[in-house]
């Protein structure tokens, strides 16, 4: 009984898949499992892993964001401009980082909601733009001369466990208490599941579609900081194709695109298994080509699940939002009322 239990947690695959893989690998390469490729991979799933988390946000509300990847360029290279030419303090350009990630994403918000722009088209305009805002920043060259400081930030540990996984873990832990354990999390989901039900119940809608791409870009920002200690120096190049391992990870993870399901503790998982495997493909001399190709197999198989999944519980349902919601003003109401009303969650089929 109790083994049906645990087989019947949604996340049960793919976290099964991290096992399989990890212990496979490894027997083929025992390598895989050392201390200094396992740090490897605990830096890439910080970087990626805090992406998805912020893709997750948006996806939940039946949305997309298709920038995280340009905006983790143009935010590191904000805030390696800010540093390095005008002698702006590291916790300063920190903050200037994570705030431009959030203010874009506000404006991605503020454009779905009161102009009813589709998700998609916003976002696309700024994976362009953001990509670039960052190189001609400083004329596609890289940005030298940022302080040591954020180099230090990724090689610290503590209890042998690098800075950026310890971030990572605490906006993931951040990310589940909102989304499982409050009355606002829970809205997300409402939302996702149905826009027009969620209006009606008197949850207000628009905040927390603008709250989903805040979050979005603010994830963003943060990965700019990380990746700014990683490699030493602000490159504009950085970032490119990102936006798809992390909308990956979100998917794999159990996120449905549907909106409305899905577990931060599946994009966790979602996000680990897309770094063990690239990795592993590292580790076994695999071609970089292979390497997409795989990625795109996995995708694939994620996408089609999502697709079933949906079929099963009656999807797909409206993405855009009612003429009644979109250019109105925020509808406001108790918290607490209108959950109960929706009964929404973070369940999954």
């Amino acid at each position: 009984m109790r083994l049906r239990r645990i087989t019947e947690v949604p996340e049960f695959g793919v976290i099964t898949a991290c096992v399989v893989v990890f212990i496979g690998v490894t027997l083929l390469k025992p390598s895989f499992a050392n201390p200094s490729n396992l740090q490897v991979i605990g830096l890439d799933l910080a970087n990626y892993g805090i992406l998805a988390i912020g893709v997750t946000f948006t996806i939940l509300t039946a949305g997309i964001d298709l920038s995280p990847g340009s905006l983790v360029a143009f935010t590191s290279m904000v805030s390696a401009y800010a540093n390095a030419n005008l002698g702006v303090p590291m916790l300063l350009c920190v903050v200037l980082s994570i705030a431009v990630g959030a203010v874009i994403g506000y404006l991605h918000g503020w454009f779905i909601t009161r102009l009813n722009v589709p998700p998609f088209a916003i976002t696309l305009v700024t994976l362009t733009a953001a990509a670039g805002g960052a190189l001609a920043l400083t004329k596609g060259q890289p940005i030298s001369g940022v302080s040591d400081a954020y180099l230090t930030l990724v090689e610290t540990r503590v209890a042998g466990v690098p800075v950026p996984v310890i971030v990572f873990t605490v906006v993931a832990v951040g990310a589940w208490f909102y989304l499982e354990r409050t009355y606002a999390g829970r809205q997300v989901y409402a939302v996702g599941g149905n826009i027009e039900a969620a209006r009606l119940s008197g949850i207000p809608v628009l905040r927390r579609l603008l709250f989903a791409y805040v979050v979005s870009g603010a994830c963003a920002g943060i990965v700019g900081v990380l990746v700014i200690g990683r490699i030493g120096v602000g490159d504009p190049s950085v970032g490119s194709g990102w936006e798809l391992d992390a909308i990956a990870a979100a998917v794999i993870g159990g996120v449905s695109l549907y909106g409305g399901e899905g577990r931060v503790i599946g994009v966790v998982a979602g996000a680990l298994l897309l770094m063990l495997i690239n990795n592993a493909l590292i580790v076994l001399n695999v071609s970089p080509f292979y390497q997409q190709v795989a990625l795109g197999l996995v995708l694939g198989v994620a996408i089609v699940a999502d697709r079933v999944r949906a079929q099963r519980r009656g999807k797909p349902r409206p993405r855009r939002l009612p003429r009644s919601v979109a250019g109105s003003g925020s509808a406001s109401a108790d918290d607490a009322r209108a959950t109960a009303a929706t009964g929404a969650g973070p369940q999954q089929g």
